[in-house]
């Protein structure tokens, strides 16, 4: 029984849309505190987790794999099959951040552990701080997958900022009620 709920979840997930996937995050991120605090936060832990997973590594001929890179490049797999655009913007978000866990993982283990951890633990403490101005609790504790479109979250914000992808922006307004801005003027 509890195999086939999390197929059927499984299965709903998979077939949720970008648009889907971006109106459900934005119920519980409607508080533009809540939002500046995961412009903060979702960045930091991003991180923490790439650095924490940099260890160990394998050298595959030229290229250098770690759980980390495994994680990004399934993650970006995820962002591309929602979105071409949006998937390139991650994946190059991703690089950067596999990039900077680099020097984190040839650093020493307390080095390397202190600062995965601590970018963790306080990149946490800022997104509870902001679903503490929301009133909500985080999306992710609803639908796991929330963890992932966290971060694909700010790059839509982004975007729809300069008035970028203004059909994803204006299709989540209209889910969740909300009035269009005017032509011209940035979400």
């Amino acid at each position: 029984m509890i195999a086939l709920r999390q197929s059927r979840s499984m299965q709903e997930t998979a077939m949720k849309t970008l648009t889907d996937h971006l109106t459900q995050y934005a119920a519980y991120h409607q508080d533009s505190r809540n939002v500046a605090t995961h412009f903060v936060g979702i960045p930091m832990i991003v991180l923490a987790v790439t650095i924490l997973l940099s260890r160990p590594q394998w050298q595959m001929g030229a290229l250098l794999l770690s759980p980390a890179v495994l994680v990004a490049l399934g993650s970006a797999w995820f962002y591309a099959r929602l979105d071409a655009r949006f998937g390139i913007a991650m994946a190059m978000l991703l690089a950067d951040s596999l990039a900077a866990s680099q020097w984190f993982a040839a650093q020493s283990t307390s080095v390397w552990l202190g600062w995965g951890i601590g970018l963790f633990v306080l990149g946490w403490a800022i997104q509870f701080l902001g679903h503490y101005y929301e009133g909500k609790k985080p999306a992710f504790v609803d639908d796991l997958v929330g963890l992932l479109v966290g971060p694909l979250f700010l790059v839509a914000e982004t975007a729809f900022h300069f008035n970028m992808r203004t059909d994803v922006r204006d299709e989540i307004r209209r889910r969740l009620g909300s009035v269009p801005a005017p032509a011209g003027v940035a979400a």
